[in-house]
């Protein structure tokens, strides 16, 4: 895997596949934090088994070998640290758009992002998504210089025992697959190269030119538009509305009445129809 997954991505100065790992996030941070600025990055680090592996708000990655894809890339971002939160939706748009391209036209619509970051195949979770970013070790490169750590869980098989165990709607690849023959042609190195070389060129493109464009990209792979959401902070609901895109600080926008809010945080539940 690491091998083939080199070749791909001949730009990454570092590319490491491991047998199992506590987790790739929590890996890369730990080098960022105390290795030499700069060193080895961009660096690819994907696990056969993550045994503490973590989503958002440090919610616990459920996975066995072989059923998902896990990895992290750990790049060297030069951007104000109020430009951060945007990373989190941009890393979402990014792996759905680069997913999409393995797709059929007829079904590219069906894979999704919801916001902030969860990847969504017909409304299912199909991947999820964790940002995060330290200055640790960074500052004697600019002021602006922070290591961000990007992690990715796709699952690509075990979707009904895991919404089983979960109690809600869960995709995989294989699903896709069954559905869409043009699926079916993509290995797993291809699938982590064109998400990871999504990435990367995404973060180049607001790094030199800001993140206008962000709005209108995040349009086009949208899960939410026109929906009533709850948006839920530690268990209550702070706002509803309909969802109405993102701002270009990465923001939902949710629209009550004549009014229009940005949301930052919190967890999103979509109001039945």
């Amino acid at each position: 895997m690491a091998r083939e997954l080199r070749q791909l991505l001949p730009q990454f100065r570092r590319v490491d596949w491991l047998e199992k790992t506590a987790s790739t996030n929590a890996d890369l941070m730990e080098n960022a934090r105390t290795g030499s600025p700069g060193l080895a990055r961009p660096w690819l680090l994907g696990v056969h088994l993550q045994e503490r592996g973590r989503g958002r708000a440090g919610r616990t990655w459920q996975n066995r070998p072989g059923a998902n894809l896990m990895f992290s890339c750990a790049f060297d971002v030069f951007l104000p640290a109020r430009r951060l939160p945007a990373l989190s939706p941009l890393a979402g748009i990014a792996a759905c758009e680069a997913l999409r391209g393995f797709l059929s036209p007829e079904h590219r619509h069906r894979l999704t992002m919801k916001w902030p970051n969860d990847l969504q195949w017909d409304f299912a979770k199909l991947a999820g998504i964790l940002v995060e970013a330290t200055r640790s070790g960074t500052a004697t490169l600019a002021p602006d210089h922070h290591v961000v750590i990007i992690g990715i869980g796709l699952n690509l098989d075990d979707a009904r025992a895991l919404s089983q165990a979960l109690d809600r709607k869960v995709a995989d690849w294989s699903e896709i697959a069954a559905e869409d023959p043009a699926a079916r042609t993509a290995g797993m190195a291809q699938l982590v190269a064109a998400m990871v070389g999504n990435l990367e060129r995404s973060l180049n493109h607001v790094t030199a030119h800001g993140f206008d464009g962000l709005p209108a990209r995040h349009a086009l792979v949208d899960a939410l538009s026109g929906k009533g959401v709850d948006i839920i902070d530690n268990g209550k609901i702070i706002r509803s509305g309909i969802a109405a895109g993102i701002d270009g600080d990465g923001q939902l926008l949710v629209r009550t009445g004549m009014q229009e809010a940005s949301v930052s945080v919190g967890e999103i539940s979509v109001r039945a129809q």
